[in-house]
């Protein structure tokens, strides 16, 4: 999501008193002018804040990068984008994931350097590790998972996950997805016939000549295996591991349970700010694509962004709902409900894997917070 391991022009503050109350009222603009007139963040947050993301930039991301907007700084040999929010004092710095962490999780990465604030992880991998490396989330960029397994329509015609199972097909993912897990603890595909070499690269599934199923982004792949990949140059059809039951919030915006004692008055200035971002990229994402498409050349790896599939991206992310105001007016809230239906049930599958690393009796409430969400802010 890869599990990308996986969020606006900068927004500005006019008074620390109504940087929370007033972010919603005129939406973009209303919150640029704010930050412009230079109020300070400095007295509540760090000078810098450290954002470590779980995959190369993204659309998927492209909130957090809005909160700095185009001229930032590139560091290839580190695979960060650095610049001030606003006008606030405060620089935020973005960190690259994927190859750049060894493909590990943000997590992990959060615990071995302390100065990374933030850090994206999925409702699964918290319970997973809410024992070992606990993790607060207090923001949702998107409101669904945009993961999907994606085929060869000439070589197969799936129309449900039972379909992929009875193929008895290979499918590529990334060792480690709590939603492969989910899948195969609901049965849907068979044990055997999952590979969990996956890179994030499209070499298997075109060597393979479409005969493997593969992890990929309903946001991303579906569009560019079609348009942008010219070893394949033909559509793949896809269906979403959402639709299948998966209802973990994935790519959530985590801290440290004590950054939240820490940092509480900066948190919750911060992220409403953060949630206007990735309202402000959504209704005008050219400014911030664009520059995605800098930092990705820069960068000069294997990943690859273009103009049109950063477009479909963020269609694809409205039409299919992967970023929206879910069951209320918000965006970015977590359903307390629908997070402790997640946790009921993946408990009893990670304890069927003898996972250790699981903190007795978690509730909703010890994985997620709405504390500092501002329930205005909406698209």
């Amino acid at each position: 999501m890869r599990t990308r391991r996986r969020p606006a022009t900068a927004v500005r503050l006019m008074l620390l008193t109504v940087a929370v109350t007033g972010l919603a009222a005129a939406a973009g603009s209303a919150t640029r002018a704010s930050t412009e007139a230079g109020t300070s963040l400095k007295a509540v947050c760090p000078s810098k804040i450290v954002v470590q993301t779980d995959w190369f930039p993204e659309p998927e991301e492209a909130g957090t990068y809005e909160l700095i907007g185009p001229g930032g700084t590139i560091d290839k040999n580190k695979g960060t984008y650095t610049g001030e929010i606003g006008k606030t004092g405060v620089q935020l710095e973005i960190r690259a994931g994927g190859p750049y962490i060894g493909q590990q999780q943000p997590v992990a990465q959060m615990y071995a350097h302390p100065e990374i604030m933030f850090g994206f992880a999925d409702t699964g991998d918290q319970i997973r590790n809410s024992g070992k490396l606990p993790t607060v989330a207090v923001m949702a960029p998107l409101e669904k998972s945009p993961v999907v397994l994606l085929w060869d329509p000439a070589h197969y015609h799936f129309k449900s996950f039972a379909d992929i199972k009875a193929s008895n097909a290979t499918v590529l993912y990334f060792e480690g997805d709590v939603w492969m897990e989910y899948l195969l603890s609901k049965g849907l595909l068979n044990k055997s016939q999952v590979d969990g070499s996956y890179d994030g690269s499209p070499t298997r599934f075109v060597s393979s000549g479409g005969k493997v199923v593969q992890e990929g982004y309903a946001t991303y792949e579906v569009y560019n295996y079609q348009h942008n990949l010219k070893d394949w140059d033909k559509p793949v059809d896809s269906l979403l591991v959402y639709n299948a039951g998966y209802h973990a919030y994935q790519s959530s915006v985590v801290v440290r349970p004590q950054t939240i004692t820490q940092y509480g008055a900066c948190l919750k200035l911060l992220i409403p700010l953060w949630q206007q971002a990735q309202v402000d990229y959504i209704h005008n994402p050219k400014p911030v694509n664009n520059e995605l498409l800098t930092i990705v050349k820069e960068l000069a790896s294997y990943w690859s962004l273009t103009p049109d599939g950063e477009a479909f991206a963020v269609k694809q992310m409205q039409k299919l709902g992967i970023v929206g105001n879910g069951t209320n007016n918000t965006l970015g809230d977590f359903d307390l409900k629908r997070v402790q239906s997640v946790i009921d049930e993946f408990v009893p599958m990670f304890k069927k894997d003898n996972i250790q690393t699981m903190k007795p009796g978690l509730k909703a409430s010890d994985i997620v917070t709405n504390r500092f969400i501002d329930p205005k802010v909406h698209l």
